[in-house]
């Protein structure tokens, strides 16, 4: 029964591994993979000599941070909010209200984004001038888009992650709460000590997953969303994007290939050394 699923690992996951040596090459299309010169680290000394590798390394690393931060926060407390509600048509209906941004593109979520804040006619604005504020100039103003991405993000992807915590929550035997009840354990107290600590492997194991592609940005999110606007580049440019722009103008295909190798690499370490301290911490809550 497994094997489809390996069989599909390999072709996709393990095979295009050999594209790995583009990273340590001069690639030219008309050499091939095999037929293109060597040239060592240098496509790694081309990328990090860059004035921009520091401020692309630490927006991927912080606005990452953020996600994972935010989002465990926001999906733990859309699941504990959905399992309350006792009528089953109402938590079916809140639940496809709050999944279906996850459905949406990033091409799609970009230009949602683009109606709320653009400058004319947007609704954000709009009901800011309502209000009697002036209006804000979203496109302009770097410093406001951390914040907007993890609102952004959150709004597209915390009601899929609720959905994983909640099935754990389901998971979980009324006979606890039915206790902690006879006990005189209030609703807050029984989040606290029962569903809370019951959930802390699932969340465990999420953040892990999530910590181990730390080093890589959501694209469409970075690109679409933000209309790979200039003068948002410092708060918002990540490696994903850099290298993409870096391709699409000079055509470097090893030093694209060298950004993702390091990006791989640095992930799997980020994963180990997590994995390992939680080891450390409980060892039945570690991944491996």
């Amino acid at each position: 029964m497994t094997l489809p699923g390996v069989l599909i690992l390999f072709c996709f996951a393990y095979l295009p591994m050999f594209g790995i040596i583009i990273a340590f090459k001069d690639y030219k299309f008309d050499k091939g993979i095999v037929g293109s010169e060597w040239v060592g680290l240098k496509n790694f000394k081309y990328l990090f000599s860059s004035e921009d590798a520091w401020r692309i390394t630490f927006n991927t690393l912080f606005l990452n941070a953020m996600f994972i931060v935010f989002g465990l926060i926001a999906a733990v407390g859309i699941a504990l909010l959905m399992n309350e509600v006792k009528v089953r048509w109402l938590n079916k209906l809140f639940q496809s209200a709050l999944f279906f941004p996850y459905l949406l593109s990033w091409v799609v979520m970009g230009y949602l984004v683009f109606a709320l804040l653009k400058m004319e006619n947007g609704l954000v604005n709009s009901a800011l001038a309502a209000v009697g504020l002036e209006p804000v100039q979203w496109y302009v103003d770097a410093a406001k888009w951390p914040a907007l991405l993890v609102l952004i993000m959150l709004w597209k992807t915390a009601g899929y992650y609720s959905v994983i915590y909640l099935a754990g929550m389901l998971g979980i035997s009324q006979e606890y709460y039915e206790a902690a009840k006879i006990d005189g354990a209030s609703k807050w107290q029984q989040i606290i000590h029962i569903t809370l600590p019951l959930l802390v492997p699932i969340m465990t194991i999420m953040t892990l997953l999530q910590i181990g592609r730390i080093f890589y940005a959501d694209f469409g999110l970075f690109f679409n969303v933000t209309r790979d606007t200039g003068l948002l580049y410092s708060t918002t440019d990540v490696i994903d994007t850099y290298v993409f722009r870096m391709l699409r103008t000079v055509g470097d295909v090893g030093m694209a290939s060298a950004a993702g190798f390091y990006q791989a690499v640095v992930g799997f370490i980020l994963v180990l050394l997590a994995n390992l301290i939680v080891r450390k911490i409980d060892k039945n809550n570690a991944l491996f």
